[in-house]
């Protein structure tokens, strides 16, 4: 009777296994090859005398950048390969040259030891100079090969003091190699000054430039800039709205960059199709000083101008970057040959600078259009509340059902044997 018992309950664990071996498929192992290059993160860190600063959230800059690192470095995707570099972490003397070579690989570009790169960034201590621009090309090299994708994210909060090596000549050099590197610059409580240089060595090679003043907001910036890395590399497309609906280009779906002075319209056409769904976002980001409260518009309208749908978003001076998107869904059609709809998209800014302040050239602008199949019927969007979950709930009944009737039958057999005894 054991022996029976036993074979019983080992069908039933068995069929559980095959259960969840059919609903959750085993995935490939971390690190895995996956046949693509895998990407490439340097994280270089400013680590100059001005990092002793304590005006970030009561403490120093460095411990704001410690902190923020170590939460990286737990986040970072298994795929991403990241390495550290520092500048001005070693020499802490008067003498220039020396100062200006100030420049180190902390932690090597390759398979992430969390317990290693963070016992690195620990030792490290506001010491010298600045030298971005010899950073950034030692960075470049770290990242040498390969064709994944590149990332340098660097974090400063002082401007580089080794000129005439201009650290912004330095980026445009990087992108002149056609290396498919981007730079992402983040200033920690910054300067007009810093702002400027941090702003076009990102702009020189398609990064972004985004200035910080509290711990939270580094290390969001950061795990953001580190996933980036790992999806799909997509080049935006250069395209110059128009200040009218009727000579707006007209776009598919993609990524799209472009200039919009400040208060002005810029418009861009979609057709839509019967049956398709709209999907479109704009980031307008403020590479120079601008006044606080800002705001910015993206309106989808009628070749006639009536408003479909809009989207809106509003700033205090707290981020330089602002988005908004918005979606419209076309119904479908009962004439198999409807035309498409052409739906006009205009982006509006608030934006404003100070006397003094250029506003030219415009404001950098990117904006995403996706054009896909709208939603079915109920059933086929959400099922329920279950949508693709209902096979799963299926698997589970049936296989529920089956260890039931084997129960059942033990259960059954073993009362049987009882009033036979």
């Amino acid at each position: 009777m054991i022996t029976r018992t036993r074979l019983a309950a080992g069908a039933c664990a068995l069929l559980a296994a095959l259960a969840a071996g059919m609903a959750f498929p085993a995935g490939a192992s971390a690190g895995e090859p996956t046949g693509e290059d895998a990407p490439k993160v340097d994280l270089v860190l400013d680590v100059s005398g001005s990092m002793r600063t304590r005006d970030i959230d009561g403490g120093t800059r460095m411990a704001a950048a410690k902190q923020a690192f170590n939460e990286v470095l737990d986040a970072t995707p298994e795929e991403v390969r990241l390495g550290i570099r520092t500048l001005g972490a070693d020499y802490p003397g008067d003498d220039r040259k020396t100062g200006c070579k100030d420049t180190a690989q902390l932690y090597p570009v390759g398979p992430l030891d969390r317990t290693e790169a963070k016992t690195a960034v620990a030792t490290l201590s506001p010491t010298g100079w600045t030298p971005i621009g010899p950073a950034l090309l030692k960075a470049a090299g770290d990242l040498d090969g390969g064709d994944g994708s590149k990332r340098i994210v660097l974090i400063s909060d002082g401007e580089d003091t080794c000129a005439p090596l201009d650290p912004c000549e330095v980026a445009r050099e990087i992108a002149a190699k056609g290396i498919g590197l981007t730079i992402d610059t983040l200033g920690l409580v910054p300067n007009t000054k810093m702002r400027q240089q941090l702003s076009c060595i990102a702009e020189a090679t398609g990064g972004t430039y985004t200035s910080v003043e509290h711990t939270e907001e580094l290390t969001d910036k950061v795990n953001q800039l580190v996933d980036r890395a790992a999806d799909p590399v997509v080049t935006p497309v250069a395209t110059e709205g128009a200040d009218a609906c009727a000579k707006a280009p007209a776009l598919k779906s993609g990524l799209y960059t472009d200039r919009e002075e400040f208060g002005q319209q810029r418009w861009y056409r979609v057709d839509v199709e019967p049956g398709q769904e709209l999907r479109a976002s704009v980031s307008v980001g403020a590479d120079r000083a601008v006044n606080p409260s800002y705001g910015v518009l993206l309106r989808a309208v009628t070749v006639h101008g009536r408003e479909i749908v809009r989207g809106e978003a509003a700033g205090n001076g707290r981020t330089d970057v602002l988005s908004t998107g918005l979606r419209y869904p076309k119904a479908e059609s009962d004439d198999d040959d409807a035309a498409a709809e052409a739906v006009c998209l205009q982006v509006t800014n608030s934006f404003s600078v100070a006397s003094g302040v250029k506003t030219t050239p415009g404001l950098p602008l990117e904006l995403t259009v996706d054009v896909v199949d709208g939603p079915g019927d109920s059933d086929d969007v959400a099922a329920f509340g279950l949508g693709r979950g209902w096979w799963l709930l299926g698997l589970l009944v049936l296989v529920g059902f089956l260890a039931g009737l084997l129960w059942g039958w033990l259960s059954r057999w073993r009362f049987a044997i009882w009033r036979t005894n």
